[in-house]
């Protein structure tokens, strides 16, 4: 190896520095001359976003780089992805995701786990693209209706000498987070239990136990990594996705390393242990941001491979339909706790192209936002690439007023459920208890009737009760349209120019009061720290006011008075705030 280093390119000395700087000391290595070492390379939650960009993105060429240099720093080196790979950009959309398995079998993944999205296209759909890529896509607790395994549940691989076991883990939220006939037939078994299944079933086959799982660390979740470490001895490591969080040095939780990189390819996340005598010693983890990845050649395979992908979507999506003289805003913070002109753009094509009294359409449908100017085909696909239709159906005024507490019941957290809406406005307390927070309800510009029956449009996801909208179970179907974005870009087309706006149709009739943790509690120090000046904080994607607030221990109501918002839920990305 020593002889080897010595004859390492200028270029590859670089990367090995830039490598080291990144990947921090929160574990000192120990090991003996015999213990092996071994790296993961890792990614969760790309969502189809195979190609980088100038801010944010690393992209697929740049991670088909570092996945290269990191097997010549060190051959025992695997890549894993924890889901959510297949679905979500236009590249994919139009071949169902096999451009992605194209690209992540030509950088050479080992595993991964099928992440809900995964299930977009349909089983039968995942099924074929298991059997596109050159690596295994595991899931140990999802099963079909006879009970067999519907995926590999696990596989033994041997690096160097060690035996490591690899399971999958799907979230049960699958069941409601992709449509509903998606997972016809499938059953979710419980992570913490099929976690357990696998530990025995292993433990005496390998030297190392890795759960790749698409489970995530949202409160709101009933099932999560940090459950399944707290709650199942014997598990080493836990290659996490599902709730895009960033874990710059992992999670340490009952001697577990959980590791995460966030979303959509902003890191790639490395995991480094050492193995001696049949256990692991050490184990880290860390992240390449993409401000590290510049330094970064681009593989031009990748590159290369990419572009004769979306040369093959062009004649598709380059067709413009319209134009919009501002930004169509999507951005998943946004659609996921307020009205915007992007939802309201989307919910009255609906209502035009039903002639319903209301359109109501999830927030966690909108994945992307477009930019002013003239708007293509693949930008609206990229917005709403699932393929739901729309539905008319009739609802009960009591079950319309039901759908409208069940949009804002999680608020002012991010939920997918979060209802974008025409043909009808309201206003809701979010300091009153779920299911009671709608305080007034106007159908055409009269107030909703519990009583009366009303035409609603929806998608049919939700009519079939996804994102746990039960009340659209079992209504009638009164007409069926061609899908979201084919009704969208019609209605862009119709009207030439896309000017929609915020217009009132969602109030919060007062700021919601996030209760603060109590800090876990810290020795005093020997004197006090004068206070210190207000620190600012630039917004990032996917920012909401709140959690900005709670991370720096501030209360929500002081931070937006400290910077005078006029609209607390209306953060952008690059704004700089102060924290007082």
């Amino acid at each position: 190896m020593k002889g080897t280093m010595k004859k390492l390119s200028v270029f590859f000395l670089v990367f090995a520095l830039l490598f080291a700087l990144v990947l921090p000391n929160n574990t000192v290595f120990a090991a003996g001359e015999t213990a092996k070492k071994i790296t993961i390379i890792h990614t969760n939650d790309t969502h189809a976003r195979i190609e980088g960009d100038q801010t944010a993105l690393i992209g697929f060429d740049k991670i088909s780089t570092i996945v290269k240099e990191a097997k010549e720093k060190n051959p025992n080196t695997l890549v894993i992805d924890a889901g959510d790979a297949f679905h979500g950009q236009t590249i994919a959309h139009l071949v169902k995701g096999e451009s992605v398995a194209k690209v992540m079998n030509k950088i050479g993944y080992d595993f991964m786990a099928p992440g809900n999205h995964d299930f977009n296209y349909g089983q039968e759909r995942l099924l074929e693209l298991n059997a596109i890529t050159n690596f295994p896509i595991l899931a140990a607790n999802v099963k079909k209706a006879d009970g067999s395994d519907f995926l590999t549940p696990y596989e033994i691989k041997e690096v160097d000498g060690v035996k490591i076991g690899f399971f999958g883990l799907a979230t049960p939220e699958t069941l409601y987070k992709t449509h509903p006939n998606n997972v016809v037939g499938l059953t979710f078994e419980e992570p913490t239990q099929a976690a357990a299944d696998m530990v025995k079933e292993l433990q005496d086959k390998t030297d190392v136990i890795i759960a790749i799982a698409h489970l995530g660390l949202d409160q709101s979740s009933v099932d999560t990594s940090k459950k399944v470490a707290e709650q199942v001895a014997g598990i080493d490591i836990i290659i996490d996705g599902h709730s895009h969080t960033v874990l710059e040095n992992g999670l340490v939780v009952h001697d577990v390393l959980i590791a995460q990189t966030g979303e959509y390819g902003k890191n790639v996340g490395i995991i480094e242990f050492s193995v001696e005598d049949g256990k692991v010693i050490e184990k880290k983890a860390s992240l390449i941001n993409k401000a590290a990845s510049d330094a970064v050649t681009a593989d031009k395979e990748i590159t290369d491979l990419v572009a004769d992908i979306k040369a093959a979507n062009d004649e598709i999506t380059s067709v413009v339909v319209g134009k919009s003289t501002v930004v169509l805003d999507g951005e998943r913070a946004h659609a996921r706790t307020s009205e915007t002109n992007l939802g309201n753009l989307i919910a009255d094509a609906m209502l035009d192209a039903t002639k319903a009294d209301v359109a109501i359409t999830n927030g966690g449908g909108i994945r992307a936002s477009i930019n002013e100017g003239e708007i293509t085909k693949g930008e609206v696909i990229t917005v709403l690439p699932f393929g739901n239709y729309v539905v008319l159906t009739e609802l009960k005024g009591s079950a319309l007023l039901a759908a409208l507490e069940h949009g804002v019941d999680a608020y002012p957290e991010q939920a997918g459920h979060f209802a974008q809406v025409a043909g009808v406005t309201y206003k809701f307390n979010p300091n009153k208890p779920a299911g009671q927070r709608v305080t007034e309800a106007m159908v055409g510009g009269e107030k909703l009737d519990v009583n009366k029956t009303y035409k609603v449009a929806t998608n049919d996801f939700m009519a079939a009760g996804g994102d746990k909208y039960d009340m659209f179970k079992g209504t009638p179907t009164l007409g069926q349209y061609p899908s979201l974005d084919e009704i969208l870009i019609d209605y862009i087309a119709a009207k030439g120019t896309a000017d929609a706006k915020v217009e009132g149709r969602i109030v919060a009739i007062e700021p919601a009061v996030v209760p603060e943790k109590a800090p876990a509690p810290t020795p005093v120090p020997a004197s006090t720290p004068a206070p210190t000046p207000a620190k600012e904080y630039i917004v990032k994607v996917g920012d909401v006011l709140w959690k900005i607030a709670k991370e720096f221990g501030v209360a929500y109501e002081k931070l937006a008075e400290f910077n005078q918002l006029k609209n607390p839920h209306l953060i952008l990305p690059g704004q700089k705030l102060l924290i007082p």
